[in-house]
């Protein structure tokens, strides 16, 4: 959708546009760390690279900023295929998804009854557009706002019981569909990239973190998961961006493996405060990683 039939949109609906948010919540999202990474992107940087884009924080923050003074060049990937679904359709057919959203209930059994799409071999004939407002209405709707699939690829997140969640978000979905009017939107595995990155480029990396304890892994964002093998992956790759002249920046969890694994690299200590967990003991503030080829 182009930008003047976005503000079309908005003049129809009377509204103006806010700044652009995440249009789902996200385990591991970084709204909560935003002040902490803000302060610490390099002064000037060229093209901005996302490839576990998640709910996106920190690209929307800088879309906003960027938006005030120049046009960001921005590229966003994850191996989640349904999430990057929903960014396309948020960009390309804001009104339609609204539209689409717009028939969807906050009640128990019709909850069910969308998540048992996938279930179903008529799945694969849904419109991506459907697909998409599927992909929010679940995650406005469902229990703490967690994705997760099984072995089968199936949605398995029970019902939230929220009183009035905002499903439909018409003014953040346009806004967002403004803001993603220049961005390349890809799936894929981060390490995909590679071939468009420039030296001066940023990449902001925030892959599933590596686990505090055995009982802290959450993985279930894609089918496949990202094991430890994964995050030796992500080193070498990180020393390859920084071989290449390209800032990087990481977020990751104080495990002891992760200083080990960015021990040539500069890393900083924050305190950040996560409210989406399935074990309710897992949220509240802890201490995580920002690490980065840069000071």
């Amino acid at each position: 959708m182009l930008e003047q039939d976005i503000q079309a949109q908005c003049a129809h609906h009377s509204m103006s546009l806010p700044q652009p948010k995440p249009f789902v919540k996200w385990v591991g999202g970084k709204r909560q760390l935003l002040a902490e990474l803000w302060a610490r992107l390099p002064d000037q940087f060229g093209a901005y690279y996302e490839p576990f884009v998640g709910g996106g924080a920190l690209f929307w923050r800088l879309q906003h900023q960027r938006a005030q003074q120049s046009q960001l060049k921005a590229c966003i990937n994850d191996f989640n295929q349904e999430l990057i679904n929903t960014y396309k359709i948020v960009r390309d057919y804001p009104s339609e998804l609204i539209n689409c959203l717009a028939e969807f209930r906050n009640d128990e059994d019709f909850y069910y009854q969308v998540r048992a799409w996938d279930r179903c071999i008529s799945f694969s004939q849904r419109s991506a557009v459907q697909r998409a407002a599927r992909f929010i209405y679940l995650n406005k709707t469902g229990f703490n706002g967690l994705y997760r699939v099984n072995k089968n690829n199936q949605h398995n997140v029970p019902f939230g019981y929220y009183k009035a969640p905002n499903i439909t978000d018409t003014e953040n979905i346009f806004a967002c569909a403004k803001a993603l009017q220049n961005a390349r939107i890809s799936w894929g595995d981060f390490a995909e990239i590679s071939p468009l990155l420039q030296p001066g480029d940023l990449v902001y990396l925030d892959p599933p973190y590596i686990p505090l304890s055995a009982s802290s892994n959450f993985t279930g964002y894609t089918q496949s998961g990202f094991d430890l093998q994964m995050q030796y992956r992500l080193r070498d790759f990180c020393r390859k961006l920084n071989a290449r002249g390209v800032y990087f920046m990481q977020s990751n969890s104080s495990a002891e493996l992760v200083f080990q694994l960015y021990k040539e690299f500069n890393i900083c200590q924050v305190q950040a405060t996560r409210a989406i967990n399935a074990n309710g003991r897992g949220r509240g503030p802890v201490t995580e990683l920002i690490i980065r080829n840069y000071t």
